[in-house]
């Protein structure tokens, strides 16, 4: 266990947390989610960069690192989605938890193939995840009141759900040889 994975650890476990700030009674409560959240998001970076910098990348480490990431962000989503129940929060959460879904089970099935590579992090995928967590902190900071701040948070998710279609249409193009010489084998 390297300071990297413990980093990782640290996000699964600030999990509850989490969800217990955010339910809280006060009015602080909001501003506190926010923080954790803010917190794991730059735990998040952090792992990353120590692990490639101290040449410390394991595989516990590369297997629980998106798992963390995924499992906060879809939270956070479920969590906003009860909390402002509204149409572009909700049909962008169901956009950014399903493209999870498709291109977590696209990388696993391309790399039983033995092509990973091929649907490997992009950089659009970068830029997705920034205007995520930025539109995930904004929101989780306010309650759900139409002021500049909330209107902020929708258009930067709504940014980060389309930059997530994108992403995942990228992921699937790339993958499609692999896709379309299985289909044609069968």
């Amino acid at each position: 266990m390297n300071i990297p994975n413990l980093l990782t650890v640290l996000r699964v476990l600030l999990i509850p947390i989490f969800i217990l700030l955010f339910y809280l009674p006060f009015s602080w409560s909001y501003w506190a989610a926010a923080g954790v959240f803010a917190c794991a998001a730059f735990t998040d970076w952090l792992d990353g960069y120590l692990a490639r910098r101290w040449e410390q990348s394991t595989p516990f480490g590369a297997f629980l690192d998106p798992v963390a990431d995924k499992l906060m962000v879809a939270v956070a989503l479920v969590l906003l989605v009860a909390e402002h129940a509204n149409l572009w929060l909700t049909l962008s959460a169901a956009i950014i938890i399903g493209r999870e879904i498709v291109v977590s089970a696209l990388r696993e099935w391309m790399a039983e193939l033995g092509a990973r590579a091929h649907v490997a992090v992009s950089n659009l995928a970068k830029w997705k995840t920034a205007a995520q967590m930025l539109a995930l902190i904004i929101l989780l900071a306010n309650p759900p009141l139409f002021n500049f701040w909330v209107l902020l948070g929708y258009a930067l998710l709504i940014v980060a759900a389309v930059l997530t279609l994108w992403s995942m249409l990228q992921y699937l193009l790339a993958a499609w040889p692999h896709l379309s010489t299985t289909a044609e084998k069968k």
